[in-house]
């Protein structure tokens, strides 16, 4: 394990050394091979793996692999932009990405919940640099701001409940405490001590009501930010709750009633607030905030099948949110607006660019077989074994996200031709291939699901 993070910080030397000709194809290129390497290694350990810094399970490996996986997709979607700027900025943006997906790897594979706790919140220092230095609007310090704050006040809690844990038992591995008999003082509202310890990861999500920075964030980030937010840092927040719910006190849904009101609340409005979105990072943005807080619903509900469906959501959502990123970066690059009704008529002009639109919106609809399905599906027969009324409510998800999906196609392909379409240059072969490879881990879990479950 040691040897892969060694290979991971070997690219800062790349970074800073490299000849500017070759910087972004050798930093790609090295990504590429330092991420089969990796993943490679997690499969030959066949997500067992236990030391005293480093933790692999089957809860921690498949985030990990799609940390991995992102990163030289992140270098690819960049290079266009990026080349523009001087060399010094161009460094410092590649060295800011390495040290947010090395960051983020380090919260999802570490052994020990207070160092979890440590690169978790380490992990908004990149992500502020990235959104407040690199962003193209005007809003972005306002941006990096709600982020910040959001982020530091979910902390706190967190932090003191943490320490109060290590104090009472003397360790927060996760191979120890699973196996110890934990037992915790009584407290009067066991639903809202669960809300208080998990409010980092509430925010990080981001549960409805605490989602406001979310938008602001992705619609203000470069396309590299945008692809991390959404592909691995919102899911830091599932992997902690996910991580820490054992070591709770046990909570019954009756007594969590009020979060899952809010979370079931936040599919539907979420769903809902996309139909009336004129921005199309925004509308993606909605979109993510609608599946994670399906993902708080299967982790309040605590059954075997709910969080495999959980992590199959999270993998699912990291790899399609992402593609959508980089389908609606590559209007903006060509228009410089991500206004959808100036980008209608596409289909007419870039046939292949449509077709990758209605692939990625069905996946991201969960049309069977792929792998969102499967983890829907598993988180609303839980739901319906639970209470076949919520199971009604969050089905009307469908109905809302069928509908948005449609109208994203709809406004982004359909309609007539403006004229300034007509002189944009066709997509590139780069990014064809860093759709298909969103596209190809999908189709893989379609052959192979079970390395996404926990049971």
């Amino acid at each position: 394990m040691l040897m892969i993070f060694s290979a991971w910080i070997s690219m800062f030397l790349t970074t800073f050394l490299t000849p500017p000709k070759h910087l972004w194809t050798l930093i790609t290129t090295q990504g590429f091979f330092i991420t089969l390497f990796s993943v490679s290694w997690i499969f030959l350990q066949d997500f067992n793996f236990s030391s005293p810094l480093f933790f692999i399970d089957k809860i921690s490996g498949p985030l990990a692999i799609l940390t991995c996986w992102l990163f030289p997709l992140t270098m690819l979607a960049s290079q266009n932009k990026m080349r523009l700027e001087p060399i010094n900025r161009q460094r410092t943006y590649i060295a800011n990405s390495i040290f947010l997906q090395f960051t983020t790897l380090l919260a999802f594979t570490t052994s020990d919940l207070m160092l979890f706790f440590i690169f978790f919140e380490a992990s908004l220092v990149p992500t502020m640099i990235m959104i407040t230095r690199w962003g193209a609007q005007e809003r972005r310090l306002e941006a990096g701001m709600y982020l910040a704050f959001y982020t530091m006040l979910g902390a706190v809690p967190l932090m003191i409940w943490l320490t109060k844990f290590y104090s009472t038992h003397g360790s927060l591995l996760p191979t120890l405490t699973h196996t110890t008999h934990i037992t915790q003082a009584a407290v009067n509202c066991p639903g809202l001590f669960w809300a208080t310890c998990n409010a980092a990861f509430l925010v990080k999500l981001p549960m409805y009501y605490f989602h406001l920075w979310l938008p602001k964030a992705h619609v203000e980030a470069p396309i590299a930010g945008s692809m991390i937010l959404a592909g691995t840092l919102l899911k830091l927040g599932g992997y902690g709750i996910l991580r820490t719910s054992p070591l709770l006190q046990e909570t019954t849904l009756s007594q969590t009633l009020f979060i899952m009101l809010i979370a079931v609340l936040g599919i539907l409005a979420t769903a809902l607030l996309c139909l009336r979105q004129t921005d199309l990072k925004s509308l993606i943005a909605m979109s993510s905030v609608s599946h994670m807080n399906l993902v708080i619903t299967a982790a309040l509900m605590s059954s075997p099948w709910s969080y495999s469906g959980a992590m199959a959501m999270m993998i699912a959502h990291g790899l399609t949110s992402s593609a959508l990123f980089c389908l609606a970066n590559t209007s903006y690059e060509r228009t410089s607006s991500r206004t959808m009704i100036l980008l209608r008529g596409m289909l007419m002009m870039f046939p292949l660019t449509g077709a990758w639109w209605l692939i990625i919106a069905l996946s991201n609809l969960a049309l069977p077989p792929t792998i969102n399905f499967a983890g829907e599906a598993l988180i609303m027969v839980s739901l319906y074994n639970w209470s076949p009324l919520a199971f009604l409510i969050v089905a009307l998800n469908l109905i809302f996200t069928t509908a948005y999906t449609l109208y994203v196609l709809w406004a982004t392909q359909r309609g007539p031709l403006p004229k300034h379409i007509k002189t944009l240059f066709p997509p590139m072969i780069r990014e064809h291939l860093i759709l298909l490879l969103h596209i190809l881990p999908g189709l893989l879990f379609i052959l192979k699901p079970e390395l996404l479950f926990c049971v």
